[in-house]
């Protein structure tokens, strides 16, 4: 199942050519409230990216990206990368499992990218794998594991 274009944004974004918004058109749910503006596009290496823009409420008490704003980040990535590079459906699924590894310290000037690719993809699981990254810098690492839920049978 494809979300419905009346509650997600998902069309070209004007100010940053060759990428694609992802947005929830509620801005009270946790991506817009929390998250801010969120853009994706396919790199030319074939892997999926999806840009965030920190800002003040982003940082932590030591002026850095607080990681809670990463893990954020890198889940939201993982149904990102299932849109874009995987079967093209991001509809109903849950994350089943995260595992991330911080390296470094995000600057909060600058946009923070997890840049994300496909290990391999069933019929109900996603496999992902990827990293946060600001230009060369890296600030962590991560693996996920997404399932693709069903739509559940009617009840007689």
């Amino acid at each position: 199942m494809v979300l419905p274009d009346t509650v997600f944004e998902h069309g070209p974004d004007p100010e940053n050519p060759g990428w694609r918004h992802w947005n929830l058109k509620d801005q009270t749910l946790f991506n817009g409230a929390v998250m801010g503006k969120l853009i994706t596009r396919v790199d030319e290496d074939g892997r999926s990216r999806l840009r965030m823009f920190p800002e003040r409420r982003h940082e932590n008490l030591q002026g850095i990206i607080h990681g809670a704003v990463s893990l954020s980040l890198i889940d939201i990535s993982l149904f990102t990368t299932m849109h874009t590079i995987g079967t093209g459906n991001a509809g109903p699924s849950v994350t089943l499992e995260l595992s991330t590894q911080f390296v470094g310290g995000g600057d909060p000037k600058r946009p923070l990218d997890a840049v994300c690719e496909i290990v391999r993809e069933t019929g109900s699981l996603v496999f992902v794998r990827g990293s946060v990254v600001q230009e060369e810098d890296v600030i962590c690492a991560f693996s996920g594991i997404v399932k693709k839920m069903r739509p559940r049978p009617l009840s007689q």
